[in-house]
C-alpha cells in the first residue's frame, strides 16, 4: 500500500550524515532551548522534536530508550524526560516556534530561530519539582546517618 505525504527532507545529504545533523540539532535544542539554524533544517527538525516530546510525555520504557537513542546524549535525554516535559503538559502539539531572523552572510541562506514553547508557569513547576526531590533526598540521608550511629554503639 502506498501512502501519500510521507516524504522526509533529505537536506542534500546521505542517510548517515543526515541522521548525524538531526541528532546534533535535537540535542542542542533540548540543552539550550533555542537554536539558530537554516530554514530547511528547522522545518525538518520540528516534526521530529514533536514526536520526541510526545514519547517523553508517554514515558514508557520503550519510549525512553528511543529518546536516548535519538538524542545521543544522556544529559539531553534526562533533561527532556525529567524537566522539559513539565513545560509541555498543557499542549498536545506545537512544542516549537520558528522565527525568521534573516539571511546568512556567506551564502544568503534563510536563517530561523527555533525555540521551545513552554507553559507560562513552567519555572514554578520546575522549582516545585526540584524542592520535592530535595525533600525526598534529605530524609533518606538522615535515616542512613541514624543507622550508622546505631551500628557504632
Amino acid at each position: 500500500m502506498h501512502a501519500h505525504y510521507h516524504t522526509i527532507s533529505k537536506l542534500s545529504r546521505k542517510i548517515g550524515p543526515r541522521k548525524a545533523v538531526m541528532k546534533g540539532l535535537l540535542e542542542s535544542l533540548v540543552l539550550y532551548e533555542r537554536i539558530e539554524t537554516t530554514e530547511a533544517k528547522a522545518k525538518a527538525l520540528k516534526p521530529t522534536f514533536d514526536k520526541l516530546v510526545t514519547k517523553a510525555k508517554r514515558g514508557n520504557l520503550h519510549d525512553l530508550r528511543t529518546i536516548h537513542a535519538q538524542l545521543g546524549s544522556k544529559i539531553a535525554a534526562e533533561k527532556l524526560t525529567q524537566e522539559l516535559v513539565h513545560g509541555f503538559e498543557s499542549r498536545n502539539s506545537g512544542y516549537t516556534r520558528l522565527t525568521k531572523t534573516g539571511w546568512r552572510r556567506g551564502d544568503a541562506a534563510e536563517m530561523v530561530l527555533v525555540e521551545l514553547v513552554l507553559d507560562t508557569d513552567f519555572e514554578e513547576k520546575l522549582k516545585k519539582l526540584q524542592e520535592k526531590k530535595a525533600a525526598e533526598a534529605k530524609p533518606a540521608t538522615a535515616t542512613k546517618a541514624a543507622k550508622t550511629e546505631k551500628g557504632t554503639k
